[in-house]
């Protein structure tokens, strides 16, 4: 069998961004990790804030080195004639211009998908927002924190006492995941039809459709319990209990033959697999209390490794509750060579390799650039020579 090949699905693909933070950095680096060309287009005066949010992936920002790579950057001054004439002659050659300025920015920098959809009628256009276009959160400046909280996350992981923040960013990732699904979509439609499309990918409706069970228990009339800890409000057992050796073991039964299997494996009972306040899964609910109590008593005895060994053999699911060390140093990861160490602004950074496996091509290992690191070779490729070069220099353009 041929080697993969190394330039990916969407190679010939020129992306332009402007963007920052997040949400759109993520969807545009997984079009860059098929293949895509995307030019980052920054702001000559910091660029993305996200570059300096920290320094922990050896001297780079952790977001910016994981969100960034195989990009190219050209700091612009786009609100500058010049710098919008640079602007203007990059996106007659792109397929894809994404953004997620703030609210009103792109209209009036005439960036917006109807401005450029009239100017570009094949473009694909992927605005990504907090809250959308129109409604009365539509001029609302928007981060994760903000609508985690303004969508009700918080407060299902927590309480309506103690809501918690998910530890990663999920309304950014969520609305990243769509930008990126939709965009790909767009393209498969622009090629069967010739015709660009605009997207507009709000956090908010990302998380609101990523929130789909309890919304949809509470449109229905009925208010989804609010478990504590790793437990779940419509499945039981389904949580994570001490083992004789300190650790947490999580256990998760999904169906009435799982929980046969449990009972008799496990629990050492069989005679609980039909008892009728077990036997199904809205029973195990209703007397949670009893099972949480019944396989705690077990896997207490036992250590982590016997009690992993004894659930997996009855065909359980359970999984270790591991810290950050145990999993950046995973097996399976190591195993099946989940990780990409590309080069970076100030050495090179190591981040994990993004779904899929597949044998038809590879995740290429580009830079993730420095500000401005493409701007000189990228104002050649569209004609400008080294003396107008010089000039948007010495005029802060670039």
């Amino acid at each position: 069998m041929s080697p993969p090949a190394p330039s990916g699905p969407l190679h010939g693909t020129l992306v332009v961004s402007m963007e920052q933070a997040v949400s759109a950095p993520y969807a545009t680096r997984q079009l860059a990790d098929l293949g895509a060309r995307v030019v980052k287009v920054e702001r000559p005066d910091g660029g993305d804030f996200a570059r300096h949010f920290d320094t922990y992936a050896n001297g780079t920002g952790a977001h910016f080195a994981w969100a960034n790579r195989n990009k190219q950057s050209l700091t612009l001054d786009v609100k500058a004639p010049a710098g919008r004439a640079v602007l203007d002659a990059l996106l007659a050659r792109a397929d894809v211009f994404v953004h997620n300025l703030v609210p009103g920015a792109a209209p009036r920098l005439r960036l917006d998908g109807a401005s450029l959809r009239d100017a570009y009628p094949g473009m694909v256009v992927c605005e990504i927002s907090g809250y959308g276009t129109g409604g009365p959160f539509g001029d609302r400046k928007a981060y994760d924190l903000l609508v985690q909280a303004e969508g009700g996350l918080a407060a299902i992981t927590g309480s309506r006492d103690r809501p918690i923040k998910p530890g990663i960013a999920v309304a950014d990732i969520a609305a990243g995941m769509f930008g990126f699904s939709t965009m790909l979509a767009a393209l498969l439609h622009r090629q069967r039809t010739g015709e660009g499309a605009t997207l507009e990918v709000s956090m908010f409706d990302a998380l609101a459709d990523w929130m789909g069970y309890p919304l949809v228990v509470r449109k229905h009339g009925a208010t989804p319990d609010l478990t504590s800890g790793m437990s779940h409000p419509a499945i039981a057992p389904y949580d994570a209990y001490p083992t004789a050796d300190g650790r947490l073991l999580a256990v998760s039964v999904q169906n009435d033959r799982e929980w046969v299997r449990l009972a008799t494996a496990v629990l050492g009972r069989p005679e609980l697999g039909t008892d009728p306040r077990y036997a199904t899964n809205e029973a195990r609910v209703a007397h949670r209390g009893d099972i949480d109590a019944a396989l705690g008593a077990v896997l207490a005895r036992l250590d982590s490794a016997t009690a992993v060994d004894l659930l997996h053999r009855a065909g359980l699911g359970a999984a270790l509750v591991n810290d950050l060390d145990e999993v950046a140093d995973h097996p399976q990861l190591a195993a099946r060579d989940r990780w990409l160490t590309v080069p970076a602004p100030k050495g090179p950074v190591t981040a994990p390799l993004a779904p899929p496996v597949t044998s038809a091509w590879h995740t290429p290992a580009g830079a993730v650039p420095a500000l401005g690191e493409d701007t000189d070779a990228i104002l050649r490729e569209l004609g400008y020579d080294d003396a107008a070069i010089a000039d948007l220099r010495a005029a802060e353009i670039v």
